[in-house]
């Protein structure tokens, strides 16, 4: 996957150049535009799965893109359960990709 900006100087609205920031995303740094949300950046980077089910394990990523669904959820400089599509990109950002395991059952 490519990413596709609009050429600054086709922006009739603000004809700047982009800031970039960079993240870095299960160790990998990936880089974005100041504004984008993390999802975009992610998604940008090439990486589609942000988490995993608990059932079977199977890939989510963005399925709404507008906070309501909850399957873009990643942990966010220490902070879980983050919409990564709700939340714009910062420079440094440390984004770990979740995977939560079914809960065991005791209940002791």
């Amino acid at each position: 996957m490519t990413a596709r900006l609009l050429p600054f100087l086709d922006d009739s609205i603000k004809p700047a150049p982009p800031t970039l920031v960079t993240i870095t995303v299960d160790g990998i740094p990936t880089s974005g535009v100041a504004g984008q949300s993390l999802a975009g950046v992610i998604l940008a980077g090439g990486t589609l799965g942000f988490r995993r089910t608990s059932a079977l394990g199977r890939p989510r990523g963005v399925f709404c893109g507008i906070g309501v669904c909850f399957d873009c959820l990643v942990e966010v400089n220490g902070l879980r359960d983050v919409r990564a599509c709700q939340r714009r990109a910062s420079d440094g950002d440390v984004v770990t990709l979740q995977h939560d395991g079914l809960p065991s059952g005791d209940a002791t």
